[in-house]
């Protein structure tokens, strides 16, 4: 019986466990220890292969068995080719002794072990190479071009290569039409270019787009390898209406008959975009929260619209039965089911909170959602959950770091006309019941007045019942105008008028007793002041005061200058150094007891 299988890697081991019916590790397989980098599964899923400080192993992913020993150290990245023939190892750079760089990017051969070829790789981003369907070519990125080589052959060097000035991404087809896509940026006025070539004719694009305002791209083809989705990304929204930048998608035919931009009818960004297993249609979520989703068919025509709801992630089963849309991330965790073959009719709504991994099973009948670190250092672990909505299997792992679903062709589980029961719940979620914690009550708080009450509208979503949210708009609370904010419960003031004192009623009673207090006592300390009498001062005469008032004034401006000037003369008996601005002061103190005589001063 053909068993599904998942691979995870922990601070401390990496392990292989059977799911469903079993939920047990892959027997023969001898779990790793220590400083564990790396760890990933072929994309036929025939091996599973881990990066250790001293070297690279690989074993057969259905029963352990060791494969080969790669003797290459501290490696970071790992990738297969689509068959698994090669391996792809990546180091960091480095510099040899004679003052060259490594050559730190390594493929080899998978069965005998033995190194393929090597390269020089800078970057982290984009460091492997991409292959054909058949491995035939694999192509990698440098400066201005792309480079294709025979697998078979790379000691021969460059087979091919496609000449592009200031290329910053390709993505080879994975259909069996050989064709690649190339991206360039915005330059010196000029807009963005999307072209696909067929390998090898590059001397004219089969197809092209060119678009502003997309600083980076991310290019995904759909499994047939016929169309191209492009959604490209700006680093600064010169609107400010977003702190990420703007997106925008495309979408582009390899026959070259058809490209388009994707018309989506909700202000915001671009959240997820995925192709269906069918190459037919594709999902995008999209637009300020609650955001819209909306499937589009290989003809950007929209298909269905979902409800809107806090979501950001969408993904399609094997079989492109099922949907997931669900909000990750700094969301709530929440998944909505969809049967795509009931005009995506809900089926089931899983609550995954803290979730950051989620995968479907390749049967396509159980959701791999794990929480892992570093993004979350507690409560890390694995859930398996049937689409139903059951959580099935669960497991407490301590700093989980990647766990993934073995990939298997979706052949090997045939797709069932009706809807497949919920298998048996696993002991190890009744046992995780007996020990969680008691929940705290989900939503937001409320204050005691207010709970049992319904939800004032301004406070809701969109998808709740609230105003549609506007990017930029100064919308104001409850009809309130002017910038006047207006709290639901509190007294309303109407501009103009005077403000009502405030009533006794409405204080709690120890403000109401330490008010009464404050008054007696005032009133007790005004009895206990004897009454004076005033007694009017001759008031100066009018010719006279202003001049007394404009001598006064100088005098004591003199005197402050006078007293500075003795505070500098006790410095410079204690032996400080002066500024010349300090030194030039003293000078002047003759002067001003001159001034100050003039006004009948007298020291």
């Amino acid at each position: 019986m053909v068993s599904t299988q998942f691979a995870y890697r922990t601070v401390k081991t990496i392990g292989l466990t059977e799911a469903q019916p079993n939920y047990v590790p892959v027997s023969g397989f001898e779990k790793p220890t220590g400083n564990l980098r790396v760890g990933v599964y072929s994309p036929d899923g025939q091996y599973f292969a881990w990066a250790s400080p001293e070297n690279v192993s690989v074993v057969k992913a259905e029963d352990g068995a060791k494969v080969a020993t790669l003797d290459v150290p501290n490696v970071f990245e790992i990738a297969f080719s689509p068959k698994g023939t090669y391996v792809q190892t990546w180091q960091r750079p480095s510099k040899a002794a004679d003052g060259n760089a490594t050559k730190n990017l390594q493929i080899w051969d998978v069965k005998s072990g033995t190194l393929n070829y090597e390269f020089v790789q800078k970057n982290q981003t984009g460091w492997n190479c991409q292959f054909t369907f058949d491995e035939k070519y694999c192509a990698r990125l440098v400066t201005n071009e792309v480079q294709i080589f025979e697998s078979a052959n790379m000691s021969k060097g460059v087979w091919n290569k496609l000449r592009v000035e200031g290329i910053s991404a390709f993505a080879l087809s994975p259909g069996q039409n050989y064709a690649l896509a190339s991206f360039v940026p915005e330059r010196k006025g000029a807009p963005a270019r999307v072209c696909v070539y067929n390998v090898p004719s590059f001397t004219q694009p089969a197809a092209q787009k060119t678009f502003f305002k997309a600083d980076s791209v991310k290019m995904t083809w759909n499994k047939l390898g016929t169309s191209l989705l492009v959604l490209t990304q700006t680093e600064v929204d010169k609107t400010n209406k977003n702190y990420y930048g703007e997106t925008n998608l495309y979408l582009l035919s390899i026959a070259g008959n058809f490209d388009s931009r994707v018309v989506l009818d909700k202000e915001g960004p671009i959240h997820d975009v995925t192709w269906s297993p069918n190459s037919k249609e594709f999902g995008v979520v999209y637009g300020y929260m609650p955001a819209k989703t909306t499937v589009f068919n290989h003809r950007a025509n929209a298909v269905i619209s979902l409800p809107l709801a806090p979501r950001n992630t969408i993904i399609f089963s094997p079989h492109a039965r099922f949907m997931i849309l669900a909000g990750f991330g700094n969301l709530q965790g929440t998944m909505d089911i969809y049967d795509t073959f009931q005009n995506y009719k809900k089926l089931s709504t899983i609550e995954a909170s803290n979730a950051s991994v989620c995968e479907w099973s390749p049967d396509g009948r159980m959701i791999l959602t794990a929480t892992t670190s570093p993004r979350l250092r507690v409560d890390n672990g694995v859930k398996l959950w049937h689409y139903s909505g059951p959580l099935i299997y669960q497991e407490e792992m301590t700093e989980l770091y990647a766990v993934h679903w073995r990939p298997q062709p979706a052949e090997l589980y045939p797709l069932r006309t009706a809807l497949s029961p919920a298998p048996l719940v696993h002991s190890s979620v009744a046992s995780a019941a007996t020990k969680a914690a008691p929940q705290r009550p989900a939503g937001a708080y409320r204050p005691p007045h207010l709970r049992g009450t319904s939800t004032p509208t301004h406070f809701k979503r969109e998808d709740e019942g609230g105003a549609r949210h506007v990017m930029g708009e100064d919308r104001a609370l409850n009809g309130a105008t002017n910038g006047q904010r207006i709290v639901p419960g509190a007294h309303r003031t109407v501009p103009g008028a005077a403000p009502a004192a405030p009533a006794q009623e409405q204080l709690s009673k120890n403000a109401l007793k330490n008010k009464k207090k404050r008054e007696a006592a005032k009133k007790a300390k005004e009895e206990e002041q004897p009454e004076e009498v005033a007694v009017p001062e001759p008031a100066p005469a009018a010719d006279d005061a202003p001049a007394a008032g404009a001598e006064d004034k100088k005098t004591r401006a003199l005197l402050k200058k006078l007293r500075a000037i003795e505070e500098l003369k006790v410095r410079v008996g204690k032996g400080e150094k002066l500024e010349d601005t300090q030194i030039k002061k003293i000078t002047t103190e003759d002067q001003i007891r001159r001034e100050l005589a003039a006004l009948g001063w007298d020291d």
